[in-house]
């Protein structure tokens, strides 16, 4: 090939998810539109040799997936080629991504994000409609109700499911005599006893990574949702608004406050993503809010410290109403306008078949359950992902807001970084995130904005 650059526990996610889903997850029409090179229905061989593209971010486990997936395709499809292209991640990428759309220079199956961000491709403009195809019946309608626009399915997932919490380094816990927190209060209480010591970073920060700086805000949606059970219809249609509702105010406040308290790097701002798990493995650093995506990176480049590290949800200020905010899948789309959708299909196919899973499995550890029929994550995974499976057991998860309303700000990377940074209050960070996804709101044709 060439490069240019979890079965149980899948049904409770999915009647946790649906219960708040989107709206537009029904059916709809199929668009067939491209050129036919011989493949019928997603299902069968091309007749001649064809050479497809496939965009993905450069995060090295997305690379190791993707590699994985090509790898074990062209296997099972000798006469599909696919040539791997890779981009970078954040705001960065989101822009090459809506470039190559805008000047038709997309490649013809693209990851790319599942919820709010996906919504703002213009799915209808730029994406092959999927609805009909026979593979969707692998997929849970908790992960189509996240590729669903005006009614219609574009997307396939490409991973298992993520959470948005706390890792901990485990060793520096039970050096300090620390217990897992369940209240915020105690977790400030926790980095108290981690300062004072002297040994460690309380709370590591990669604001280099702009990216990373979110977590604290969005893992904090299910505490919001335990307060404000309708937050997000309200949020949807204009009726609330993030600085104007203390529950969200609070995922704000709660950033700031890191930031008041010393708890973070000094160097933050110059900080990456890869240098922060490299401060948790080697317990130069306490705790690191991060979606559990992280794991497979953990294990890949720190084996001999994986039993070292742990996971918990971020808390809330009620510790009887502990519990894990839960990010979808990223997704695998089919650009409209590609002249090989066939073989395309073909490909998401395979990655939204118990085979696709079983592939990604043994390249990158489970972060959560897939969302395809059948599907099971190993028995061998980490012990800090298997310390995410009762929240999925005791029904104490909740997607995140970007996944149950179309509205998310671009900019809200950039905002997170000045509150974490101390440039701006968490007050102040609020009202700009509010502008920010007004115009997010304006440019979706959301009523009420």
């Amino acid at each position: 090939m060439k490069q240019k650059s979890w079965k149980a526990l899948a049904t409770v996610l999915g009647t946790v998810v649906i219960s708040s889903s989107l709206a537009a997850c029904s059916g709809g029409t199929n668009n067939n539109e491209g050129t036919n090179t011989g493949a019928q229905s997603g299902t069968d061989e091309p007749a001649k040799k064809v050479t497809i593209s496939m965009l993905v971010d450069n995060v090295q486990d997305t690379v190791n997936l993707a590699n994985a997936y090509i790898e074990a395709f062209q296997n099972k499809h000798p006469n599909i080629t696919v040539e791997l292209e890779t981009r970078p991640g954040g705001s960065e990428g989101d822009n090459i991504v809506k470039t190559r759309l805008a000047t038709g220079d997309m490649s013809d199956v693209f990851f790319y994000n599942s919820g709010s961000l996906m919504q703002a491709l213009t799915p209808e403009k730029n994406m092959l409609d999927l609805t009909n195809e026979d593979f969707q019946a692998n997929i849970m309608d908790s992960f189509k109700s996240t590729v669903s626009y005006n009614g219609k399915v574009f997307g396939v997932p490409t991973g298992s499911t993520n959470a948005g919490g706390w890792f901990y380094n485990k060793k520096i816990y039970a050096e300090l005599g620390l217990k897992v927190p369940l209240t915020w209060s105690e977790l400030i209480a926790n980095n108290e006893k981690i300062k004072a010591a002297g040994q460690a970073t309380p709370v590591i920060g990669t604001y280099k990574d702009t990216w990373t700086s979110q977590l604290v805000v969005l893992a904090d949606y299910y505490n919001v949702q335990a307060q404000v059970p309708g937050f997000a219809d309200d949020f949807t249609a204009h009726k609330a608004t993030i600085a104007g509702t203390p529950a969200t105010l609070r995922s704000f406040e709660k950033l700031q406050e890191l930031y008041d308290k010393g708890f973070m790097n000094k160097d933050m701002l110059a900080t990456t993503y890869d240098a922060g798990l490299k401060m948790l493995a080697e317990g130069k650093g306490a705790h690191y809010p991060m979606l559990s995506f992280a794991v497979p990176a953990i294990v890949q480049n720190f084996p001999d410290n994986v039993d070292d590290i742990g996971f918990f949800a971020q808390p809330g200020d009620d510790a009887g109403k502990n519990g894990l905010t839960i990010w979808m899948p990223g997704a695998g789309y089919i650009y409209k306008d590609s002249k090989h959708i066939e073989e395309a299909k073909l490909l998401l196919a395979f990655i939204a078949s118990v085979e696709g899973t079983e592939i990604a499995s043994k390249v990158t550890s489970p972060t959560g359950p897939y969302l395809i029929t059948g599907a099971a994550i190993p028995d061998d995974v980490p012990a800090f992902v298997k310390e995410m499976l009762p929240y999925f057991e005791n029904n104490q998860t909740a997607p995140a807001l970007e996944f149950i309303s179309p509205v998310k700000g671009p900019s809200l990377e950039q905002i997170t970084v000045e509150v974490g940074a101390g440039i701006k209050n968490a007050q102040e960070g609020a009202a700009a995130y509010d502008k920010d996804v007004e115009k997010q709101a304006k440019q979706l044709g959301l009523e009420g904005w």
